[in-house]
């Protein structure tokens, strides 16, 4: 049977790798859906007992597949309405399937299937894109009962595969930015698998411990990833079951109680499966390209931007102090100038303060957009202070969970007055002041909530504050005012799931932790994120090029001192640094990254390279902590290995020749004399 497959495998690759299209084919004698990109193959059947099954995923490029266990079957449902579980095992009949093509570079596969007791209907969307070595999948169940059903359970990732004792599996998880209970900084560590079928576990989603993404590898480097698209928080796990010959993935949303009326639909999360041969660097790139092909939220012209920050002056901040770093921020070359907490009269109360801005706040963001920057405000948007007139009004607003921002009360999205009154504050909140970013913050942006007089369900905080809460406001705003852009920040970046990408054009992933904390962040959140969803934000006075160039990797870079008040050294010293991260950031967002060090630390060098395939040139900075080292040897990832490449620094004046070979191979010595500092690296292809 294995080799029969293999044999389907190789007809595979070669029919469709020569043409590198989208082919969508449905057998209707044996029920069999066979779906193919360029970059893989996914196979599908409605079996003959009338189970609906996942029967293997394909790589094309290499000829590996992924298949279920025969004494395993596996589907992409698995869902509990009341007492009854839809997944692999149920019974369906077939009542209707086509192929939508929403885009050029994407086909979707629609089955609609009708369980045997007519109780339900479940729609199931199966998305290729083009060149991508991923495939995304989406369930709608329909409630075709005359009375309510509730959702007890949804596996966003139901995916079991075959997997011997002869396998050993290790995974690969990331943690997000936390204080409590224990520090966390985009820490990425590998566990392997236990045979035995121990569960390596992932809470993931708004104030979960990590990332909603995992990838895994076998011992010859033939892996799996797998993200889910959802905020609030889900329980994912991995499991081998080497005995029993099987792989089993999972990723529940926790907690969920949702009611589904008669003829109403419950939506799962959406997620998805991807192939890569190869490293983690490998598998966090094809997550990447998939990501920004297919989910992410389009980058803004000229992005990343470099901000300024106003927090560096607390909340005491006035249009006086404000116009002052204004005038410092655009002579330095600041693009974004974000006023961030203390602006409004208070948390909940988004109008601004009349005491700190006399002439108005719009008078405020007149100035900066005559000065060509874009214009930003602090928005703490599920967050309410108790003296604020929203609460003084409607007391019951509140979740029944506060979780003290700025000892802020918490306001349960998920009810309806609630959001629908947010909604009209932050349209006249963007229309009054011109606003073009928003900087959304927040402590556990999905609020749990049990109240009984709200109009979600009292057991369903989790689900309902996520995607009727969070997700409602967000989109509807973004649907009303599509031209302003948001920023993710639940207090430092403990929201990093494939949901947030759709709607955020970046995300923090640290809470001004200085220099350290930022690349640390940035090295762990670039295996799952592209570079442009690792923002990071800099406390310190801009006195030096290790700490200019800490921040030079990722996303938006923000400067988060009294601009007003740097000397003329350090001012001089920020607008060349500005200049050149402006020089380098498309270089950086254009790339692949690798991971070329070990994740920085208290006595290492460590560096970050971004290279991109398409124009074959690449990009390091390298960095020194606190190594005794004046010099370290890097070796630098993706170079051809018979092209020869002229190879630069920022500061070191060596030009260099060396072959793809060598940059692979033997690295390149990178000059760092002084304790703390940096260097940026540059290779380009000899013409």
């Amino acid at each position: 049977m294995r080799t029969l497959r293999y044999a389907i495998v190789t007809f595979f690759a070669t029919a469709f790798l020569a043409h590198a299209e989208l082919h969508f084919a449905y057998d209707s004698t044996a029920h069999r859906w066979d779906l193919s990109n360029g970059a893989i193959h996914a196979a599908f059947a409605l079996d003959s007992d009338g189970t609906f099954q996942f029967k293997g995923l394909d790589s094309l490029v290499t000829g590996k597949s992924w298949l279920p266990s025969e004494g395993r079957p596996s589907s992409p449902i698995r869902v509990r309405f009341g007492s009854t579980t839809y997944d692999a095992n149920t019974h369906f009949k077939l009542l209707k399937q086509y192929v939508e093509k929403p885009s050029p570079t994407l086909y979707r596969q629609v089955i609609v299937l009708q369980d045997a007791t007519k109780s339900v209907s479940i729609r199931l969307e199966l998305s290729l894109y083009e060149g991508e070595p991923v495939l995304r999948h989406r369930v709608f169940v329909t409630n075709q009962l005359l009375r309510t059903v509730y959702a007890r359970v949804a596996d966003m990732m139901p995916y079991s595969f075959a997997a011997d004792d002869a396998i050993t599996l290790r995974l690969w998880r990331v943690t997000q930015w936390a204080v409590m209970p224990q520090p966390e900084d985009f820490q990425a560590s590998q566990a392997t698998l236990n045979h035995s079928g121990a569960a390596v576990s992932l809470v993931t989603g708004a104030h979960g411990t990590y990332c909603g993404w995992m990838a895994l590898r076998d011992q010859d480097d033939r892996g799996l990833f797998a993200g889910w698209e959802f905020d609030g928080q889900s329980q994912a796990t991995a499991r081998h079951y080497a005995s029993e010959g099987y792989l089993e993935l999972a990723a529940n949303v926790s907690d969920l109680f949702h009611p589904v009326a008669p003829g109403e639909t419950f939506e799962v999360p959406a997620a998805f499966l991807g192939v890569f041969q190869g490293d983690w660097d490998e598998a966090g790139f094809r997550t990447q390209a998939f990501v920004e092909h297919a989910l992410a939220t389009p980058r803004p012209p000229g992005f990343p931007y470099v901000g300024f920050d106003s927090y560096g002056y607390g909340e005491q901040i006035d249009e006086e102090i404000l116009k002052r770093n204004a005038d410092v921020a655009a002579a330095i070359g600041v693009e974004l100038f974000v006023v961030d907490l203390g602006w409004a009269r208070s948390i909940g109360d988004w109008r601004a303060d009349p005491a700190k801005f006399p002439g108005g706040l719009r008078a405020v963001s007149d100035y900066v957009h005559s000065l060509g920057m874009k214009f930003a405000l602090h928005f703490a948007l599920a967050e309410a202070a108790a003296e604020a007139p929203v609460l003084q009004e409607n007391p019951d607003w509140t979740s029944s969970e506060t979780y003290n921002y700025f000892g802020a009360l918490s306001l349960c999205l998920s009810n309806r007055p609630t959001r629908d009154w947010l909604i009209q504050q932050a349209l006249a909140m963007i229309d009054d002041y011109n606003v073009d970013w928003i900087l959304q913050d927040g402590e556990h942006m999905v609020k749990q909530c049990t109240k009984t007089t709200h109009t979600h369900d009292s057991r369903d905080s989790n689900y309902a504050n996520s995607v009727e809460g969070l997700n409602y406001v967000v989109s509807e705003i973004r649907r009303q005012r599509p031209g302003v852009m948001w920023e993710n920040c639940e207090n430092g970046g403990n929201m990093m799931t494939f949901n947030m990408v759709q709607s955020y054009v970046t995300s923090i992933t640290n809470d001004a932790s200085g220099a350290l904390g930022s690349r640390q962040a940035v090295y762990g959140a670039t295996y799952p994120f592209s570079p442009r969803f690792a923002e990071r934000y800099m406390p310190e006075q801009p006195s030096s090029t290790y700490l200019t160039r800490s921040y030079m990797f990722g996303g938006p870079w923000h400067l988060m001192s009294r601009l007003a008040e740097i000397s003329s050294d350090d001012r001089a010293l920020v607008t060349r640094e500005i200049r050149t991260y402006k020089q380098i950031r498309s270089r950086i967002e254009a790339g692949r990254v690798y991971h070329v060090t070990t994740t920085p630390g208290q006595g290492k060098i460590d560096a970050l390279q971004s290279y991109n395939p398409t124009t074959d040139s690449g990009i390091a900075i390298v960095t020194r902590e606190s190594a005794k080292a004046k010099s370290t040897v890097i070796k630098l990832s993706g170079f051809v290995a018979t092209r020869s490449y002229l190879v630069r620094f920022q500061d070191d004046p060596r030009v260099l020749t060396m072959t793809g070979e060598q940059l692979n191979q033997d690295g390149v010595l990178v000059k760092l004399p002084a304790m703390q500092s940096a260097e940026i690296v540059y290779v380009d292809p000899l013409q």
